[in-house]
C-alpha cells in the first residue's frame, strides 16, 4: 500500500495545514470564557476524526462511551499499540488533555495545536520534565479535565500488552480521581512501530471500560494498583499475565 500511504500521509499535512487556522479562530474567539478550552478539543477531535473517517481502509468502532461520566475527571489509561491511537482515541469526542512527549508539540500545525489546548508535554528522562507533568496534571483535574495516558509509554512493537509505567497510577492517587481503562484494538496491524506504510483493510475498536472508583485507586499501593490495571487489560485483550513483561523501575508514562 505505498502509494495509498503515501496520499494518506500527504493529506494529513495539506489538512493540517488548511485546519490549523480555523483552530486558532476557535482558540481566540472561546479560550476567554472557555477556561478548560472544551471547544478547542472538540474541534480537534474532529479534526483528527477526519483521518479515520475517510479512510475506507479502517473500520472504526467505539463502544463504552456511556462509561465516560460528564460529571467526573479520570486518569484515563489506554494501551498503546500504534500512531493510530492517538487518531483513533480522538474519536471518543469526550473532554481530555493528553501526556505526550515534547517533540510532537514542535510538529507544525498539530504541535501548535496540542499547544493551544493546553495539552501536556512530557521530556523523556527528564526528572525536571516529570515533576513539570506532573503538577501540571494536578492542576488540570480539579479543573475538570480528564488526563489521557498511555501508562506503557511508548508503542508496543508487537501489538502485545508492554509493561506500565507509575506515572498514571500514582498520578490517580495523589488527586484521588478514578482511574479509565480504555482498550484499543486493531492499530497495530493496520499501521505497526517503526513504519508508515499502512496495512491495508483492518477493523479497528476502542472499549471504554467501566471505571476504577476512587475508593479502589487509594485502597492499595501504587504496585498493586498496577498489577490489577494491567490485569484487566491483559484479560480484555486475550493475553495472558505471563506474557505481560515486568515494570521497569523509575519509568514514567505519556503519549506518542
Amino acid at each position: 500500500m505505498p502509494v495509498f500511504s503515501l496520499a494518506f500521509w500527504a493529506f494529513i499535512i495539506v489538512s493540517s495545514a488548511l485546519l490549523f487556522p480555523i483552530a486558532l479562530l476557535v482558540w481566540a474567539t472561546t479560550a476567554p470564557f472557555d477556561r478548560r478550552l472544551r471547544a478547542q478539543h472538540l474541534f480537534t477531535c474532529f479534526w483528527a476524526s477526519l483521518y479515520s473517517w475517510l479512510n475506507p481502509l479502517w473500520r472504526v468502532r467505539v463502544e463504552g462511551r456511556e462509561h465516560i461520566r460528564p460529571d467526573r475527571t479520570y486518569v484515563m489509561v489506554a494501551n498503546h499499540q500504534s500512531f493510530l491511537d492517538i487518531l483513533i482515541l480522538f474519536r471518543l469526542f469526550r473532554h481530555f488533555k493528553w501526556v505526550s512527549k515534547a517533540e510532537m508539540f514542535r510538529l507544525p500545525c498539530i504541535g501548535w495545536n496540542m499547544a493551544l489546548n493546553r495539552y501536556v508535554k512530557l521530556r523523556r528522562g527528564s526528572p525536571e520534565s516529570i515533576a513539570r507533568m506532573m503538577a501540571a496534571c494536578e492542576r488540570h483535574l480539579p479543573d475538570g479535565s480528564s488526563v489521557m495516558i498511555f501508562p506503557e509509554g511508548t508503542r508496543s512493537e508487537d501489538g502485545r500488552l508492554r509493561a506500565f509505567k507509575h506515572g498514571a497510577f500514582t498520578l490517580a492517587q495523589r488527586a484521588k480521581v478514578p482511574l479509565l481503562p480504555i482498550v484499543v484494538e486493531g492499530t497495530a496491524n493496520a499501521l505497526p512501530k517503526h513504519g508508515f506504510v499502512l496495512r491495508g483493510r483492518h477493523a479497528i475498536r476502542v472499549r471504554v471500560l467501566p471505571e476504577m472508583p476512587v475508593e479502589q485507586v487509594t485502597a492499595c499501593a501504587t504496585e498493586e494498583l498496577i498489577a490489577r490495571v494491567r490485569a484487566r487489560f491483559a484479560q480484555e485483550l486475550g493475553e495472558t499475565l505471563d506474557e505481560v513483561a515486568p515494570k521497569p523501575a523509575g519509568a514514567i508514562d505519556r503519549a506518542g
